[in-house]
């Protein structure tokens, strides 16, 4: 029976989605925990202390209202849940399966704070909208009344799909530029499929084809099209491309093989999980199996590259990382799924360089560090320790150092495109446009890398500023007919 009345934070212990025993889920690439049964999500959402001011929601950054669909998720009345979720999100299953809810919204719920454990908030977002696929709520997108003005947006990414979606419904013909041969971005290629399964990025995908969006996949803005040539076909551009250059490292052998970049390893393993012929991984070098693995990098990118390499079973897996566990940038969650699944974290450590034989990769040569003082960001500067240094055996090295902006400008051949100087695509913040007329950029080619949450947000946003603007372009022709 369903829960009717919500502050059973007291009676009602915090309790997520049960996992798969870690041994078995480290044999295959499906997600680690089921959707809670109807009981167990009523009960969750009926410990919401329902407060007067709702961190969770403040600290969301597509501001959802989270209490009021957990009241009605308490109360039995799924539909209108699922309906109010989705007001503020475009995805909020995916949102519910990868935010790092501990740093967001449950990191901030009340009853955290009393001790009585948080709201298992994203857990409840899946559990709605998976509900709501499988009864056929979900609707259909309904173009709004076409007004004759195209959108061109470059990146099938979380911030390019979200802008379409609205686009679409406002009444914009919307075409969508992307390299790669299926839409989703990082959703498809990047995260691996036991933290999203594929068909749940597929499902939203084919929607937004269905209602008339159209796809251009396996297209290459600067190769098969230069910027100017898509700002003359339509009546306003969107960038969303996302950033994908591997940070580089000037390290000794840093050019061996087998030292490899994280999305090039992630992007392999993704496509052989759709059944791609992947040259790459069939010859073994993107195959971590039977080898011993040491990943490099602290984030939940890092965090995607271990617990793949026990799922394509390594031999060992490593984890370095040069500052400690409490001041990795990472989930904590994924931390422990990672070594509940058998990963070595190697804390306050650091390559200082890379040997092997016959150009191949045979040593990590690691620095101890130590914290010294904050920087400006409040986090401890990890510092060489002069008497730590060691070596670790290694097949297979994962450079999962973070990632930058390509050279948009040079890649789409359009050297007047504005750009910071850390080569971000530089917009004005209150119309999120850029320095040409009519083209507008979001999500991490604006902020840097950052989160999905934030890239669907931002595609959100902009929005409203790219129909003002076509709208007063449209008016500008009329008056000029």
């Amino acid at each position: 029976m369903a829960a009717t009345k919500m502050l059973k934070f007291v009676d009602a212990g915090q309790a997520y989605p049960e996992k798969r025993e870690a041994e078995l889920r480290a044999e295959d690439f499906q997600e680690i925990a089921d959707r809670y049964a109807p009981e167990a999500a009523a009960e969750q959402s009926a410990r919401c202390s329902q407060c007067g001011v709702p961190y969770c929601s403040v600290h969301c950054p597509l501001g959802n209202h989270i209490p009021d669909w957990l009241k009605l998720t308490a109360e039995g009345r799924l539909r209108e849940a699922y309906e109010l979720s989705n007001l503020t999100s475009t995805m909020p299953e995916i949102c519910g399966r990868i935010c790092p809810q501990d740093r967001l919204c449950e990191g901030n719920c009340v009853i955290e704070f009393s001790g009585h454990g948080a709201v298992t908030i994203g857990s409840v977002e899946k559990y709605i909208t998976d509900t709501a696929w499988a009864k056929g709520w979900v609707e259909p997108i309904e173009p709004g009344t076409s007004r004759g003005q195209s959108v061109g947006i470059i990146g099938a990414g979380p911030g390019g799909l979200t802008a379409a979606e609205y686009l679409r419904v406002a009444g914009y013909d919307v075409h969508v530029y992307d390299r790669h041969d299926r839409a989703g971005g990082l959703l498809t290629y990047g995260i691996p499929g036991f933290k999203l399964e594929k068909d749940v990025v597929m499902r939203r995908i084919d929607r937004l084809k269905q209602g008339g969006i159209v796809f251009h996949e396996n297209f290459e803005v600067g190769k098969d099209a230069r910027l100017d040539e898509l700002r003359a076909k339509h009546d306003s551009i969107l960038i969303a491309t996302g950033v994908y250059k591997a940070r580089k490292v000037k390290t000794p052998g840093i050019g061996l093989d087998g030292i490899t970049p994280a999305l090039d390893y992630l992007t392999a393993s993704n496509r052989k999980g759709f059944g791609d012929t992947v040259p790459e991984f069939d010859s073994g070098k993107m195959d971590a199996k039977g080898k011993r693995v040491v990943v490099i990098g602290g984030g939940d990118t890092a965090m995607d590259c271990v617990r793949t390499a026990v799922r394509q079973g390594a031999k060992s897996v490593k984890c370095l990382y040069r500052r400690d566990r409490e001041n990795m940038p990472g989930s904590q969650n994924e931390v422990r799924n990672a070594e509940e699944e058998g990963v070595e974290f190697v804390w306050l450590s650091g390559p200082k360089g890379f040997g092997g034989k016959k150009d191949a990769v045979e040593k990590v040569h690691v620095g101890k560090m130590r914290l010294g003082a904050a920087d400006a960001s409040g986090r401890r500067v990890p510092e060489p320790d002069p008497d730590g240094d060691y070596t670790l055996d290694a097949d297979m090295v994962i450079m999962a150092l973070g990632f930058e902006p390509e050279e948009l400008p040079k890649l789409f051949e359009a050297e007047e495109l504005g750009v910071t100087r850390w080569g971000t695509v530089r917009v004005d913040h209150k119309t999120m446009m850029t320095n040409l007329d009519g083209v507008f950029a979001v999500g991490d080619i604006v902020r840097g890398a950052s989160l999905v949450v934030w890239a669907i947000r931002d595609g959100r946003d902009v929005v409203e500023h790219m129909h003002t603007w076509m709208r007063q372009k449209a008016k500008a022709e009329k008056a000029a007919a």
